[in-house]
């Protein structure tokens, strides 16, 4: 980006979070700014920033923190980065997480925990080609399954108690279209949001996906993952922080011109995003409940069960996913959500 690219960019971002929206009105907020003691907050995306993170870029933009009386400061993630132990060392406030973290933290008996679940389907799919008759879970026996040797430790063994597969269908999945594409009968893993559009850009047609979520795989993701100190002793703020993350949340999915300034905070962040990939992911984040589903439908974004908890934990024991013995209410707590937000 040249500077004066990168200029424009800091006045546009200035204006979202109304640090300056005329030369009239500059000063009273200013004096403003001065008056107001923001309590500073850190969270740690994943990783690099995408559309699956525009929730949170939306709170800022539009400045729900400094609404709440917040500076947050929002960390992108990326391949050679542990946000989980920059959380244990205590370098970051809070990381972007998920179900079988909270199941280690409980584990470990490390002093972590969940507060809050973004989304309530795992977005995760297996990405078939099209016109290739992939339009149920029983169709995958006998087929080459491109499954990450991380996935293989998840969701496959669930899979393969589900559905009656076999290790030998597992060929090595390393981030890469190629042998998908090369392969006909080839299924991959990937995302909703993301690998679904890459293969249809490269195939000129849409591929055949399943979510393995609608296979009864019920693991919350882009879960809120915090110290039980830090929400103990401060938790008014804490709660402050989760309100308008997902108010932010709520906002975002809507689109719209209102959500043009954190879709420029995340192409800033991350340059490779472009803004029908933007439309695309959002697009899909929709019509796939992955935000509003579930325990949201009630409880509002974020929101969190018992009974859900309970019945996730208890079918990784089933696969020997997770030890047998853990207390699953220990990996969370329904303190901050649940309360409409976005219902």
């Amino acid at each position: 980006m040249s500077d004066s690219g990168s200029g424009a960019f800091r006045l546009d971002r200035r204006k979202a979070l109304g640090l300056c929206v005329s030369g009239a009105l500059l000063v009273p907020l200013a004096r403003r700014a001065r008056a107001q003691t923001l309590d500073k907050l850190s969270f740690h995306t994943d990783w690099r920033a995408q559309a699956e993170h525009g929730g949170f870029y939306q709170a800022i933009a539009a400045g729900l923190y400094r609404k709440a009386g917040i500076e947050c400061e929002l960390r992108p993630g990326g391949p050679s980065l542990n946000i989980g132990q920059m959380l244990l060392a205590g370098r970051v406030d809070m990381i972007m997480s998920n179900s079988f973290e909270a199941f280690t933290y409980v584990r470990e008996d490390a002093p972590f925990f969940t507060i809050a679940s973004i989304f309530q389907k795992d977005p995760q799919v297996l990405i078939a080609h099209p016109g290739s008759g992939f339009d149920s879970f029983e169709k995958m026996k006998g087929r080459p399954l491109l499954i990450s040797n991380g996935s293989r430790s998840t969701f496959w063994p669930y899979l393969r108690k589900k559905y009656g597969l076999s290790d030998a269908q597992l060929r090595p999945y390393n981030f890469n279209m190629a042998p998908f594409l090369a392969d006909p009968k080839a299924i991959q893993q990937g995302f909703v949001t993301s690998e679904a559009y890459s293969i249809a850009q490269a195939l000129g047609k849409q591929p055949e996906t399943l979510l393995i979520a609608d296979a009864g795989f019920s693991a919350y993701q882009t879960t809120i993952a915090i110290s039980r100190r830090l929400a103990g002793e401060k938790k008014e703020l804490i709660q402050r922080f989760v309100d308008a993350t997902l108010e932010g949340w709520a906002q975002y999915l809507k689109g719209g011109p209102e959500t043009a300034a954190a879709n420029a905070l995340i192409k800033h962040d991350n340059p490779e995003q472009t803004d029908d990939r933007i439309a695309y992911a959002v697009k899909m984040l929709n019509e796939s409940g992955i935000v509003r589903s579930g325990d949201a439908l009630t409880g509002g974004i974020g929101a969190m069960s018992d009974a859900r908890w309970k019945a996730f934990y208890e079918s990784m024991v089933d696969v020997e996913v997770v030890p047998r013995g853990l207390d699953p209410t220990k990996a969370y707590t329904l303190e901050f959500v649940n309360k409409g937000i976005g219902r």
